[in-house]
Order: structure tokens, then sequence, then C-alpha cells
């Protein structure tokens, strides 16, 4: 087992636990569209969707690190292989 995949997966190197390289992209999608939702529930004075946006969009922040943490294993163990976006 590699340790760019977390620990008791199933993954292999060869075939991987998650698509990184997309579930990057889709976590920053998300926190750039909560943020949005965010500033603009609280602009329209609705503050419960605020803090839900604001929550969510924390989670997206704690989920880009864990995949930036994954990617830089997989870097150190591979160097100099490109991965596409689902891989």
């Amino acid at each position: 087992m590699t340790r760019s995949q977390p620990r008791r997966a199933r993954g292999t190197v060869g075939h991987a636990n998650s698509a990184l390289n997309l579930r990057l992209a889709l976590a920053t999608f998300g926190l750039v569209v909560m943020t949005v939702f965010a500033v603009l529930a609280f602009a329209a004075n609705i503050v419960w969707l605020g803090v839900v946006c604001v929550l969510l969009a924390v989670v997206a922040v704690v989920d880009l690190v864990v995949i930036q943490r994954r990617r830089a294993a997989r870097r150190r163990e591979e160097p100099g292989v490109r991965h596409s976006l689902f891989e």
C-alpha cells in the first residue's frame, strides 16, 4: 500500500482509490460556489443560510488540504509522472 492512499483502502498505485485531480477540481468549485452563496445570503439578510454555506465552504477547504497532501505523497512516490484529471 502506498502512502498516497488512505490506510486499509483497496486502491493501489495502478488503480487509485480516488481521482485526486478530479476531486481537487470539484472541491475548488464547491469552495467558490459556497463562498459566493454565503456572501449573497448574508447580503440578503438570510443569516441561517449564510452560516450553512460558510460551514460547507469550510468542509471544502478541509477536503482541499487532504487532497493536496495525498497528491504530494503521490508525487514523491512517482516522480516525473503526470496524471490526467481522472487519475
